[in-house]
């Protein structure tokens, strides 16, 4: 891990810094790249777009760990008015939240019961759910979470997780995910994990990515493969094709403002491309997260800052 993505990591979790760059225009900014914006409308108008252009969308609230039950529940609102907005306005769109949003520190339970709502809104009006990944001392908590959701037979097939492929357990949760018949979108890794329970080396993050996408689409289960990455894309593709999995079996996703000519180039091949669209003010730690990802982006920002 580079010393720059590192830095990046650390500053996601600066408090100080936080308030003072969600609070500033400068900050706003040069976070609306990767940001659809501050409201639901932002999220909805983005969404729109996207589908005219024959993407999908996943609309995600920023925000996670909040501290009481009623922050849990007000995190929550904002996704069920989503849900009746995509159904309203007929768009190909689901949600995505953290459980951290729904109060998984303060009771799993409560996280639980606001989480198997929100599945319910989703499956009732045609919609999915799609639990986010966190750092590693939550990952078992959250497959639990899920598996036991999924359970539900109103719910079995309309809630899927997020699977990190730079964690040396992902195989084996990959693995029981299938069993279960679990959506997953399996993505590299945004978080800094020790080399007691992560892989350190890209060459290795990368081998056991493919390695995992792999499974993911011989499984005969739609899942989406999260990556920007050229030569993963180029290794599913190939993959996929030598093994008679047709492009409407699964999707590449991407995120909201990174590589939107790769996302068009997707399209136009025949591919299902779904992005992930971030809003809310709570932005600062995913936007952190963005640049620790790839630390070249902070170049791409500061000439479009000042080119504006």
């Amino acid at each position: 891990m580079s010393i720059l993505r590192s830095l990046f990591i650390a500053a996601s979790r600066n408090r100080t810094l936080r308030r003072f760059c969600e609070r500033s225009t400068v900050g706003a900014r040069l976070s609306s790249r990767f940001v659809a914006g501050l409201e639901i409308e932002d999220a909805l108008y983005a969404a729109e777009s996207l589908n005219r252009m024959g993407m999908t969308a996943t609309l995600d609230s920023l925000g996670e760990s909040v501290t009481t039950e009623a922050e849990a529940h007000s995190a929550a609102d904002i996704y069920h008015r989503l849900l009746d907005q995509i159904a309203a306005r007929k768009l190909d769109a689901h949600i995505s939240v953290k459980l951290t949003q729904m109060g998984l520190e303060i009771a799993p339970e409560l996280a639980f019961a606001v989480a198997e709502g929100l599945a319910q809104h989703a499956a009732s009006v045609g919609s999915f759910l799609r639990i986010d990944m966190e750092d590693s001392t939550l990952t078992q908590a959250t497959l639990d979470l899920v598996r036991r959701l999924h359970t539900r037979q109103m719910l079995h097939g309309k809630i899927g997780v997020v699977v990190q492929a730079y964690l040396y357990r992902s195989e084996n949760d990959i693995a029981q995910l299938l069993a279960d018949g679990v959506r997953v979108r399996l993505c590299k890794g945004a978080y800094k994990e020790s080399a007691s329970i992560a892989f350190q080396r890209k060459a290795d993050v990368d081998e056991n990515y493919v390695r995992l996408s792999c499974r993911l689409l011989e499984s005969g289960i739609f899942h989406g493969l999260a990556t920007h990455d050229e030569k993963m894309i180029a290794a599913a593709r190939s993959y996929a094709s030598r093994h008679r999995v047709g492009p409407s079996s699964f999707e590449f996703q991407m995120l909201y403002g990174i590589r939107r000519d790769l996302q068009k180039d997707l399209v136009r091949a025949g591919y299902n491309v779904r992005v992930y669209v971030p809003f809310g003010r709570e932005w600062y730690p995913y936007f952190m997260r963005r640049l620790a990802e790839r630390p070249a982006n902070v170049i791409f920002l500061v000439k479009n800052f000042f080119r504006n």
